[in-house]
């Protein structure tokens, strides 16, 4: 997408990056179609739909003849069965570190994996996406039903043998799903570690204040260790890691203090590695909401691949971190890939080169000092592809619009087998 160009048609967008209300609507009919066609159990469930407007200009405007992004079918599903689905991946092993990110709202099951697959997801939701009551859209009740982990759209863990983080939604001073529904959530998944909100720094994505995210990320701790003692949570990953975006982060602190009278507590710290342009009103990703600023990094579209610059951003996290007194903390990078498109020279063979340079990068980082001492002192314990498939940002998809694998999943499951499980 870019600063004045919208899709011209409804895809998979959702919760992950922005959405239209017509593109919530094509995923929950596609969510509904698959459910009839299966015959899923469907049972009340609330509603996650953010209200933010969309328009997310990451990439500038696309060429001219770049070629138009094909519309994913209301199935991911295509005419090949996944392969059997291994175990749960043990902590601290490649499989466990490497995840990849589903669609908005969806399932795993709908893919065809190999067996050799990244072996966490997230699919920026909690497990459910719509309110449905007898195949009718209903108005979620602030007390939910009894609710379990069958209710939900994605499988348990061990039938697909990849670890799913629930996502719960920030859209400025609001919460998706509410206080209620998300303790019933929370019960239903006991041991999981929850994600509070997606790039809040970025207007078009959480879009929160300092001062707001402090109160939201309050409300959804305390809710989920409520709920579940041993939930697990981990703050809204910033999009970049930058000194504007540490500085919004240096704000957060400082309101959750303010607030609350101590320290903001936070179990796993979250961050993306996206090498875009930190511009007010230009492509990119504009300047984090309450900061004044005009400009911060000025990363151009060339060095939108650079490891060096990626590595840079973990090591400018972990030495914050550090000086915060947090560093003994796990570190998580739950998105970052490739948004450019081939238009701008980013073929599969570039992006290829970068994913597996990021893995051997991600492995290696190690530090005594500022590392993660239960990991061996690495800097990073866990990293997420963006993404399977997305209709605005293909580049770096793993299946193909109708459900097949590409060369990307091809180079993943390959360097899994070549380095894994140990």
């Amino acid at each position: 997408a870019s600063p004045h160009l919208k899709p011209s048609t409804p895809g998979w967008g959702g919760v992950g990056r922005g959405s239209t209300t017509i593109a919530w609507r094509w995923v929950l009919g596609a969510v509904l179609a698959l459910g009839l066609v299966t015959g899923c159990r469907w049972t009340v469930q609330p509603t996650e739909t953010p209200s933010s407007s969309y328009q997310e200009p990451l990439i500038p405007t696309p060429l001219p003849d770049s070629p138009p992004t094909p519309t994913p079918p209301p199935s991911m599903l295509a005419d090949m069965p996944a392969a059997p689905a291994p175990a749960l991946p043990a902590p601290y092993t490649l499989r466990w570190r490497m995840g990849a990110a589903v669609p908005d709202g969806r399932s795993p099951a709908e893919l065809a994996w190999p067996t050799m697959r990244p072996g966490w997801y997230l699919n920026w939701s909690v497990g459910y996406t719509a309110t449905v009551a007898g195949g009718s859209i209903v108005v979620a009740a602030e007390a939910p039903p009894p609710l379990t982990a069958a209710d939900l759209v994605v499988p348990p863990d061990a039938e697909i043998g990849m670890e799913f983080a629930p996502l719960v939604w920030v859209d400025g001073a609001e919460l998706r799903p509410s206080l209620a529904w998300l303790a019933a959530t929370a019960a239903a998944l006991p041991g999981k570690t929850w994600l509070i909100g997606n790039e809040p720094d970025v207007k078009w994505q959480g879009n929160s204040t300092p001062e707001e995210y402090a109160r939201v990320y309050h409300l959804a701790y305390t809710t989920l260790k409520a709920a579940d003692p041993t939930a697990q949570v981990a703050i809204g990953g910033i999009s970049q890691v930058t000194p504007l975006r540490l500085a919004y982060l240096d704000a957060v602190l400082d309101a959750y203090t303010r607030q609350f009278g101590a320290e903001m507590p936070v179990d796993v710290w979250n961050i993306h590695v996206f090498v875009l342009q930190e511009k007010a009103d230009d492509w990119g990703v504009d300047i984090p909401p309450g900061l004044t600023a005009r400009a911060g990094e000025l990363w151009t579209i060339e060095e939108h691949d650079d490891l060096a610059l990626v590595e840079a951003q973990i090591w400018r996290m972990r030495r914050w971190l550090a000086d915060k007194g947090r560093g003994n903390l796990p570190l998580w990078i739950t998105e970052y890939g490739i948004l450019m498109p081939a238009a701008y020279g980013f073929d599969t063979e570039r992006v290829r080169r970068f994913m597996l340079g990021s893995f051997d990068l991600f492995l290696s980082l190690r530090d005594p000092v500022l590392g993660y001492a239960p990991d061996d002192h690495r800097l990073v314990q866990r990293w997420m592809w963006f993404s399977t498939g997305y209709d605005l940002y293909p580049t770096g998809d793993l299946f193909t619009p109708d459900g097949r694998p590409t060369t990307l999943l091809d180079t993943m499951t390959a360097y899994l087998a070549e380095y894994g499980p140990d």
